[in-house]
């Protein structure tokens, strides 16, 4: 489903990825967790190709790129396997939250204009939103335009979604709204790789948690093992840290 081999990325003297591999399970959810500047947002828009890795290959579902060989044509082709579901919503602020939605369905999907319309609307409704499908961003609380966010991902209907830090602009009683919907998707099978500092979170919704520090994914594994606190490695040292 998601393979990814030998990923480098420098930024001048910093090295934020150092040789990443690993692959992902088709309907799997991943957790990435670790310090500040770990690299765990780099390495989740490397997958969508918003940041360009130095060298390493890419594949997600039937798409497989290399990064010494990235054309336009391969680029594009290759991000409409995956959707981003962004820490700052990025939604278009001059476009109503049904507009947000259904402009990606003409302009990325190539659907007719009244087809974009309905099914913008139906992800509306799915993620309870129908009521404010004329409201601009600026109207829509933290919440609900996370909400219009990942129903805009969801409409591409991608092979993996990539959650970077979806609740951490958001006050308390909306993070939990947003993390109950991702819990959600998470039942539908969706495969997910979610960045994320919300520990209980991850360890409820995850099949595997990755660590990640200095560009490296250091540890990896299954809820039950990474976070069980008789075991002494070095993510339950960051979570007792963390807390």
């Amino acid at each position: 489903m998601i393979k990814v081999s030998g990923l480098t990325k420098k930024f001048k003297n910093y090295q934020a990825l150092n040789d990443i591999s690993f692959s992902v399970r088709r309907g799997e959810v991943v957790s990435i967790i670790g310090p500040s500047g770990s690299g765990k947002s780099t390495l989740l828009r490397s997958l969508n190709l918003l940041v360009k890795p130095d060298s390493g290959q890419l594949t997600i579902g039937e798409e497989t790129v290399d990064a010494a060989a990235l054309t336009h044509r391969n680029t594009t082709r290759f991000r409409r396997q995956s959707a981003m579901v962004f820490q700052h919503y990025n939604l278009f602020k001059n476009k109503t939250a049904l507009e947000n939605i259904s402009e990606v369905l003409i302009y990325g999907r190539g659907y007719r204009r009244d087809e974009a319309r309905d099914r913008a609307m139906e992800l509306l409704t799915s993620v309870g939103l129908a009521h404010k499908a004329s409201a601009y961003p600026i109207t829509l609380s933290g919440g609900q335009q996370q909400r219009v966010g990942i129903a805009r991902a969801l409409s591409l209907e991608p092979e993996a979604l990539l959650l970077d830090e979806p609740t951490s602009s958001l006050d308390p009683e909306l993070r939990r709204d947003i993390l109950n919907l991702i819990a959600g998707l998470a039942e539908r099978s969706l495969t997910m790789l979610i960045v994320t500092h919300e520990m209980k979170f991850a360890r409820d919704i995850s099949q595997r948690i990755f660590f990640m520090e200095q560009g490296r994914i250091v540890e990896q594994g299954a809820p039950e093992v990474m976070f069980d606190p008789i075991t002494e490695n070095r993510t339950h040292r960051f979570l007792h840290e963390f807390a």
